[in-house]
């Protein structure tokens, strides 16, 4: 037969038993559906925080104490920041310094035990700018407030005391001492170590509570074109005298091996997607061979009027090839509908790869002719004269 008449008399045979090619299809829909919407969720993620990524900048440098080999912890010169910000490809820097022993709370009733999980930097004005940080409400420090008892709260830190906005004189109980807050911080994507962080400036704590200008960190913007001599020479630059003792990584790294992480957790959802695609191919191959059985008097009916084995198990596969890539058409509307919401949710792009719009029809084509094959070889083995008494 032609193809078009094929497919007209699979289209017929399917469509006289509609309830049951709709259960059948229905698996396969699901199977495929799944998997388009984790690779088009994975997809969406991905493509947002690389979005993020470019955004922010992949310019951030961050200079650290290392460790020893005895395990003791290093420590940066107080020259650091400034040997730093004298290298000609530093566009600008700033750095945090660990107040020891300080805790915030929102009142002195609270036990300094129950901190909460958050630290206590002291910094520079510039940091904000350096992390590409960004204020939920008031204002950072600066050259004014920096010397006097202000603090500015990261996310989570503000989330913790429970503060939302700076209006009204909001005061939180920092080592001992009652300190205005400012501002409040919006979660830092470069550094989420800050978001449980809060800052006052370094003037202050030197006067309080005798922190050394030792920095903890250093966080480094660079001429974009020039991230990896900067990132060599930073070690030596920061400590001339111990250059192994400083530790250089790039935050943007991080945050795209974690964008390759979820690629793999990926990888583990379509596993599961491939079990329930198996289980759908299962699902056709049974409806399919119930077919053949209910429809020996029409396949006996057809050899008799000349119709060969050949013809019989090709109108079979066919039927089962079609109703499959249906049932992956449909899953591929499935798992669009999915992404596209999951990314609304998200407020986040919407991408599905080229590659998945392709393989869903196709692999249901594959699977409804492997599926298919037993069922129309069963079928085309009927002969005329058993197929019609039987019927």
């Amino acid at each position: 037969m032609p193809p078009h008449e094929l497919l007209a008399v699979a289209f017929h045979g399917l469509r006289t038993r509609r309830l049951r090619a709709a259960l059948s299809a229905l698996g396969i829909a699901i199977g495929i559906g799944a998997m388009v919407a984790v690779v088009g969720v994975s997809a969406s993620s991905q493509a947002n925080l690389l979005a993020t990524i470019d955004k922010l900048g992949t310019n951030l440098l961050t200079v650290a104490p290392g460790t020893t080999f005895l395990g003791q912890n290093e420590m940066l010169p107080s020259t650091a920041l400034g040997t730093i910000d004298h290298m000609a490809a530093v566009q600008r820097d700033s750095a945090v310094y660990q107040v020891a022993g300080a805790t915030v709370r929102r009142s002195p009733y609270v036990p300094s035990e129950q901190t909460g999980g958050i630290g206590v930097d002291a910094t520079d004005t510039g940091l904000p700018a350096a992390v590409s940080g960004q204020l939920a409400t008031g204002h950072f420090l600066d050259a004014a407030t920096e010397n006097y008892p202000t603090v500015v709260l990261g996310a989570q830190a503000a989330n913790t005391l429970q503060i939302t906005s700076v209006r009204g004189h909001i005061q939180v109980f920092l080592g001992g001492t009652w300190f205005n807050v400012v501002g409040v911080l919006q979660p830092v994507i470069l550094d989420p170590n800050l978001d449980s962080t809060a800052f006052i400036g370094l003037p202050v704590a030197e006067r309080l509570f005798q922190t050394q200008p030792n920095p903890s960190e250093v966080y480094v913007r660079t001429n974009v074109n020039q991230v990896s001599q900067v990132s060599n020479l930073l070690a030596p630059t920061a400590d001339p005298q111990n250059p192994d003792g400083v530790q250089v990584s790039r935050p943007s790294d991080a945050l795209e091996a974690r964008a390759a992480a979820k690629g793999q957790f990926t990888t583990l959802l379509l596993g599961l997607g491939a079990v329930a695609l198996l289980v759908g191919a299962i699902g056709i191959a049974n409806i399919m061979v119930i077919s053949v059985l209910e429809r020996r008097g029409e396949i006996g009916l057809r050899r008799a009027l000349g119709a060969t084995k050949r013809h019989i198990s090709t109108q079979f596969l066919t039927e089962s090839a079609l109703l499959a890539t249906l049932g992956g058409a449909a899953g591929l509307l499935l798992g669009a509908i999915a992404t596209w919401a999951y990314s609304l949710a998200q407020n986040q792009p919407m991408v599905i790869p080229v590659y998945a719009l392709i393989a869903a029809p196709a692999a249901g084509l594959a699977i409804g002719a492997l599926a298919g094959l037993y069922p129309a070889s069963k079928a085309a083995r009927l002969s005329p004269t058993e197929a019609l008494r039987a019927a």
